[in-house]
């Protein structure tokens, strides 16, 4: 009989990922324990940026991560699969055509929109809980638009051009405000008056984002306002059709598009299960965070009914009671099996932030009983650095870098907190002359002192001479760097750091004697060989990113040293420019790059860290 301990994790959510690679840190390359995390999909959805494919602001691949690549060279075993029955008691799981047997079994299944028993709400909503449907909507508005701009009726043209969120929570405000944003595009692409679309967000309550401080809910309605949306408080929704919403006391708006985000439920999986639960269709667990029915049965992100002491309401379904829920299960199943001390889970909260649209946003964060609201630029910096680290722990550089490249370098209509300033906007071509010039300057440079270092590798020219020297070989250490020195004017150099140079200089190229160490010599040969170096790189295009951070990094050294002319700026400006991939057009890396990237991204290292971009 086999002694390797099985631990199941159902669900590829957040919850699911992180307790999956926090156990598979824990255990490494131990193979007397199995991890398999179980999901009926193939990806992990970042359901917190789903509005942005919604309303077209990122690409659709951007809010799926392959978990397969997620777990690349883990001992984590992905399988494609949709679990349909749990037996605790035999502790095995059941799917359509396979069984799975478990010793410690992980619930993170999620949640899914609840509708209250309203009438319509779920057959004639918009719903955005899914990648998919995040596609399905955005493909909805424009389908929406498209029919506008050829209808002749008034009326009816008019509900297509009125949309209407149900929900004042995080989720509705953050579709709604997206498509605040987007709608000016769109009117401008549809030849449609921006007068003619309206826009609603709708709430049973009596504010919106209720857990913010009022302060915060002001500059919230005071943005969307500015982005021509009306908000509509205390008003409960009664009925949903196919051709308008009905609100309690408020009346009905005529629309072809509700979008529901009015609250959530646990997966009609949880709802099946033998398991105690509370709330929603949450499993109670108690502070192991182990269902109370089944010690090796843990629960881990919204799935969780469990309520601190000296709190009064359970934890909140949101990102950080997964990020927090993880290790804490991840230890007490190490625990389990290794033996050792189990933790309680002491969830501290820091707070929440809702962007509207991609150039504003709220936050009210901080540390339990110490609380600020911040708005604007501060609050989008807090929100892209929090999703960032999030990103970090699941898929390392590779997410991060694909983060940055949707969210301030290919965005469109300047929806970025930062506005357009480093959105990407500009061919490489442009940069074809300027990289060929500068690799031409270095290669002329480099060619004119090699003759010099192959005659005499001991003649030194690239160095300052010694500050204080006698006799013959300062007089020729002197002469070395007159005849390399120019008669025009050098770039002058801070004090602090001319001070750090002047005692590297002393530590490393200088003898006691007042000559130049081995070292020195070492350095200035390999400088000049640099230099010959970058500059062939630059002008055929090859590695042209290394060759430009180069370049930057040898005109700083020269800088530093007090001995460079004016024109050196243009050695470092340059440099700057030509980092972003200019060696893509009329150069090598159009041809290498591919290949060399398509290898690279199968060393083991550089595939489990994530050390590659897509």
């Amino acid at each position: 009989m086999s002694t390797k301990k099985k631990i199941v994790i159902i669900g590829g959510g957040y919850g699911g990922v992180l307790t999956a690679k926090k156990l598979a840190k824990k255990f490494g390359k131990d193979k007397s324990v199995e991890i398999t995390l179980i999901d009926k999909k193939p990806y992990h959805t970042l359901l917190t940026e789903l509005h942005e494919v919604a309303a077209n602001r990122a690409p659709e691949e951007s809010i799926r991560i392959d978990l397969k690549k997620i777990f690349a060279k883990r001992n984590v075993n992905v399988v494609l699969d949709e679990i349909v029955n749990f037996d605790f008691k035999e502790k095995t799981l059941k799917s359509e055509n396979n069984s799975y047997d478990y010793d410690y079994l992980v619930i993170g299944t999620g949640s899914k929109p609840t509708y209250f028993g309203i009438p319509g709400a779920e057959e004639y909503t918009q719903k955005l809980w899914s990648y998919e449907d995040a596609v399905n909507l955005k493909e909805h508005i424009l389908n929406m638009f498209r029919q506008a701009v050829k209808e002749p009726n008034k009326e009816k043209r008019q509900s297509l051009l009125t949309f209407v969120v149900v929900g004042g929570g995080f989720t509705g405000i953050e579709m709604i405000g997206e498509l605040g944003e987007w709608k000016n595009r769109l009117c401008k692409e549809f030849y449609i008056d921006k007068e003619e679309v309206k826009l609603y967000v709708v709430d049973a309550m009596p504010k919106i984002l209720p857990i913010f401080p009022d302060n915060l809910i002001k500059k919230a309605e005071k943005r969307l306002e500015k982005l021509d949306i009306e908000i509509i408080t205390g008003a409960g929704i009664t009925e949903v059709t196919k051709d308008s919403v009905t609100m309690k006391d408020k009346g009905s708006i005529k629309t072809k598009t509700v979008v529901w985000a009015a609250g959530v439920e646990g997966a009609d999986l949880v709802g099946n299960m033998e398991l105690q639960q509370q709330g929603r269709k949450r499993i109670v667990t108690n502070d192991k965070l182990q269902a109370v029915d089944y010690e090796n049965v843990y629960v881990v992100g919204d799935n969780i009914f469990y309520i601190p002491e000296g709190e009064k309401r359970p934890v909140p379904q949101m990102v950080e009671n997964a990020e927090q829920a993880a290790p804490v299960i991840a230890n007490n199943i190490y625990t389990d099996i290794r033996g050792g001390q189990k933790k309680s889970y002491k969830p501290g909260f820091h707070g929440a932030m809702v962007c509207i649209g991609g150039r504003y946003g709220v936050a009210h964060i901080g540390m339990p009983g110490k609380f600020i609201g911040l708005s604007g630029f501060l609050a989008m910096f807090v929100k892209h650095f929090i999703n960032m680290v999030y990103f970090f722990q699941v898929a390392g550089f590779n997410k991060c870098w694909s983060y940055l490249i949707h969210e301030f370098f290919h965005v469109k209509d300047k929806r970025s907190f930062v506005g357009g300033h480093f959105a990407k906007s500009s061919p490489n071509f442009w940069l074809v002359p300027l990289r060929i010039f500068v690799g031409y300057k270095w290669l002329e440079q480099g060619l004119h002192k090699l003759p010099k270092i192959i005659e005499d590798p001991s003649n030194i020219f690239l160095i300052p001479a010694p500050p204080s020297v006698d006799g013959n070989s300062a007089a020729s250490a002197a002469k070395s760097v007159a005849e390399a020195a120019t008669q025009v004017a050098t770039l002058p150099v801070p004090e602090f750091l001319k001070n750090i140079v002047d005692w590297s200089m002393n530590t490393f190229f200088y003898t006691g004697d007042g000559g130049f160490t081995v070292l020195a010599k070492i350095f200035q040969t390999c400088m000049v060989v640099g230099e010959v170096v970058v500059g062939i790189l630059l002008i055929a295009g090859l590695f042209s990113a290394l060759a430009s951070i180069a370049s930057i990094v040898m005109g700083t050294m020269v800088w530093s040293s007090g001995m460079a002319p004016y024109e050196m700026l243009w050695y470092l400006g340059a440099g700057v420019a030509l980092i972003g991939g200019s060696g893509s057009v009329f150069g090598l890396d159009c041809y290498v790059l591919p290949v060399l990237k398509k290898y690279w991204k199968k060393i083991r290292i550089v595939k489990k860290y994530y050390l590659y971009t897509d």
